[in-house]
C-alpha cells in the first residue's frame, strides 16, 4: 500500500503561481511512477504531468506545457507540482496517483493509488 496526501492547492488570481506538494508513505516511493490529474466539475478526470521513477522523464498535457512542471525528491518521498501563469480554466480538484508499472500512463484507470485531491481555485 501506497498512501498519498496532497497539499497546496488554494484560491488564486489569473497569471499567479502554486506549488502542490504530494507525500508518500508506505512502500518504496522510488519504485513508483507519479502522475498529476485534475478533474473539474462535471468533466472527467485527465492527467496534467507525469514523472518516471528516476525523474528522467516527464510528460505534459498540451494544456499546461510551459506553464507547469512536475518534479520529484525520492529522499523526501514527495513530487511536486509547480503551476506558474494560473489561467480560470485550470480550476479543478488536483489529485496525485502512483503507478508501479514504469510507464507514464495518461489514463486514470491504470494508477494503483491516488491522494484525496486539493481544490485549486483560479479567479479572472
Amino acid at each position: 500500500q501506497v498512501q498519498l496526501v496532497e497539499s497546496g492547492g488554494g484560491l488564486v488570481q489569473a497569471g499567479g503561481s502554486l506549488r502542490l506538494s504530494c507525500a508518500a508513505s508506505g512502500r518504496t516511493f522510488s519504485n513508483y511512477v507519479m502522475a498529476w490529474f485534475r478533474q473539474a466539475p462535471g468533466k472527467e478526470r485527465d492527467i496534467v504531468a507525469g514523472i518516471t521513477r528516476s525523474g528522467g522523464n516527464t510528460y505534459y498535457a498540451d494544456s499546461v506545457k510551459g506553464r507547469f512542471t512536475i518534479s520529484r525528491d525520492n529522499a523526501k518521498n514527495t513530487v511536486y507540482l509547480q503551476m506558474n501563469s494560473l489561467r480560470p480554466e485550470d480550476t479543478a480538484v488536483y489529485y496525485c496517483a502512483a503507478d508501479r508499472s514504469g510507464i507514464i500512463f495518461t489514463t486514470p484507470s491504470t494508477y494503483d493509488y491516488w491522494g484525496q485531491g486539493t481544490q485549486v481555485t483560479v479567479s479572472s
